[in-house]
């Protein structure tokens, strides 16, 4: 995409943000009095009908679930109304690259005139409402179908669609998307990512900045740090380590050789081997993954990978996940092509973001990237397995209302799932601020050991009741003696998983609203813990650089004592953590610690000590969009002995 193309786009967004926030918020007001000041009466006024109510419930009650979070009443109300105008900004760009990719039948690109609304109004004539309500029902629809694979975009339950703009506002939002200088951007896999970078704007960073040094809160901490990472920089990056990864496995002799424009070949004796995996054992993390520019080309790259496996079956090493070879359970190439992408989105990738806006767009572009890997075999979309899930995982606090945690593990059983539940809400109270920088697994290592112990103890203490007068319990108790954490922890997360469930839909009205929604943040918590007791094989990033977010500084500076200097040394430092040994980080940050005295700590106790650089670029200013800061690229190779 070039400058003028990103200009446009860029301008289109900021567009579309103002339409839907002024409509938004004058709907917030005039509707529904609820007050841009964070005054929020308990009721409606009586000009509501009944279903208008039970959306304002559902306002209010996410409205009160961030003020529990710790935000103040006037910003949980703004933060409201951008999660209600980015969702609905998200939908419709996701519609337009949908249509463009044709996943669904046009139903944005002419409005209410779209030959997919003539098809509706077919089968039901009375949809052609003056006040644009039928085609509000269409869309919903396309909505409601689309959401069985792209939830987080998608689910209508989400309070943020509880709001709709009104047809002069919808006209307009339209009129920008099908602008005739954005024509060429709805094909482009990475317009969703643009998309999200400009819907902060150039001025509201400059204002962060101008009000404060660093970053006061999670929001100004991802705000800040949203720079595009430009297609060269992947592909250089993750050429040389996914890439090279699998060159070793296969002694330098692969596709892609080919594919990788920009791998370093190492001079004299060539790749040093590495024992072999099957594909599906490869683990490749981004913990800072924005919109997922990294994991959209690692997926490129593991189409040939996956496909090379099977192509030479001898010798092949089975997988950790099945015991089977992928030849074994893969008996045709048909076969594993119409398994592939959901493979990869649920065995190869994984991100992490402290912004909840960026599983949005990451889930919505592994999934269409999967949808073109499918339709580039020619597999029909009927056909095509639906994808479940992907490892998006957003990094922020377990649920802030006591109350209602209080409610929710009083229901767990076993006991002891009670207080390992509470100490992991307790531990992830600053995982907004730092993300994967946050080492809750140690803690929670250290819970699971306690917790396993005390259990088996009590499996093995003598009974102080007769035969046959035992109490009766309420629940079958884990049976977990004589396992290990990790197993412990997989049953103890589905418990929790199950509950949760169970919890969030037992209720009705507003009280469902909040359950959803301390269940969803609670099932994320349980999600990124789980990320970060795993290891990978690869770490890519374009991390957060300069000062931390304030509320985390202390807890920050003692838990990366060599790195504190800056944002990004810290996570490079805990990237090398969660590698594999051997295995290798890819990374683009500011050059600034490879030469000021500051950073000698990161550069002798952390790149020299637990990794060794591989490949260098010093790629000076110009590069991140709109970041005045010069840039490195470079990639490490984790040593092979103990983790540091």
């Amino acid at each position: 995409m070039d400058k003028d193309t990103r200009g446009a786009l860029q301008t289109a967004t900021q567009r579309a943000r103002r339409l839907l926030e002024e409509e938004f918020r004058a709907q917030l007001e005039g509707d529904h009095d609820i007050m841009a000041n964070g005054q929020v009466p308990p009721r409606g006024g009586p000009h509501l009908s009944a279903r208008q109510q039970t959306l304002r419930d559902r306002i209010v009650a996410a409205i009160d679930h961030k003020r529990a979070a710790g935000m103040k009443p006037t910003e949980a109300v703004a933060d409201y109304l951008r999660d209600a105008a980015f969702t609905t900004l998200n939908r419709f760009v996701a519609l337009k690259m949908l249509e463009a990719r044709r996943l669904v039948q046009e139903c944005v690109t002419r409005g209410d005139a779209s030959s997919g609304f003539a098809e509706f109004c077919g089968l039901a004539p009375g949809m052609r409402l003056t006040d644009g309500g039928g085609y509000r029902l269409y869309l919903e629809c396309v909505f409601d179908e689309l959401s069985t694979e792209v939830k987080v975009l998608f689910d209508r339950r989400d309070p943020a669609s509880a709001l709709w703009p009104r047809r002069q506002t919808l006209d307009a939002l339209l009129a920008v998307l099908n602008a005739e200088d954005l024509a060429g951007v709805w094909t482009e896999d990475e317009t969703i990512g643009w998309v999200y970078q400009y819907f902060n704007g150039q001025d509201e960073r400059r204002q962060m900045r101008d009000e404060s040094q660093a970053p006061r809160n999670s929001r100004e901490l991802a705000v800040r740090n949203q720079f595009f990472t430009p297609r060269y920089v992947v592909q250089f990056l993750v050429d040389n380590t996914l890439g090279r990864m699998w060159l070793e496995m296969r002694g330098g002799t692969s596709r892609l050789v080919g594919r990788c424009e920009y791998l370093v070949r190492p001079e004299g004796d060539g790749f040093r081997a590495r024992p072999k995996k099957d594909p599906r054992d490869l683990r490749i993390l981004d913990p800072a993954c924005g919109s997922g520019h990294f994991l959209l080309y690692a997926f490129d790259l593991l189409l040939e990978i996956y496909e090379e496996a099977w192509e030479e079956p001898q010798d092949a090493p089975r997988s950790i996940t099945t015991g089977r070879t992928l030849r074994e359970d893969y008996a045709t190439v048909d076969d594993l092509q119409r398994a592939l992408p959901t493979l990869i989105l649920e065995h190869n990738l994984h991100g992490v973001d402290i912004d909840p806006r960026c599983a949005q767009i990451a889930a919505l572009a592994l999934w269409l990237r999967a949808q073109r890997a499918w339709g580039n075999v020619g597999l029909r979309a009927a056909a095509r397995p639906r994808v479940r899930r992907t490892h998006i995982v957003v990094a922020e606090p377990m649920p802030g209302d006591r109350v209602m945690m209080d409610e929710f593990a009083a229901r767990l059983e076993p006991p002891l799932l009670r207080d390992l539940f509470r100490r992991m809400v307790g531990e992830m109270r600053l995982a907004g601020e730092l993300g994967a920088l946050l080492r809750v697994e140690d803690a929670i290592a250290e819970d699971l050991r306690q917790a396993r112990s005390a259990f088996v103890s009590q499996q093995q203490a003598p009974s102080v009741f007769l035969p046959g007068l035992e109490p009766t319990q309420r629940q079958p108790s884990l049976n977990l003696s004589g396992i290990d954490d990790d197993d412990f922890f997989h049953e103890a997360e589905a418990r929790m998983a199950d509950a949760l469930q169970a919890f969030a839909e037992v209720a009705t009205g507003a009280a469902a609203t909040r359950r959803r929604l301390f269940a969803d943040d609670a099932t994320q918590g349980v999600a990124l813990i789980e990320l970060l007791r795993g290891r990978f094989d690869v770490v890519l990033m374009n991390p957060p650089f300069g000062s931390g977010s304030l509320p985390a500084k202390a807890a920050f500076d003692r838990a990366y004592p060599r790195t504190k200097i800056d944002m990004y040394a810290a996570f490079v430092e805990r990237g090398i953590q969660l590698l594999q040994p051997r295995g290798l980080l890819g990374a683009i940050t500011s050059r600034t610690g490879f030469f000021l005295s500051t950073f000698q700590r990161w550069r002798e106790e952390v790149l020299l000590r637990d990794a060794t650089p591989t490949v260098f670029a010093d790629l000076g200013f110009g590069v991140l969009d709109n970041a005045m800061v010069e840039v490195a690229a470079y990639c490490l190779e984790r040593r092979g002995e103990t983790a540091p």
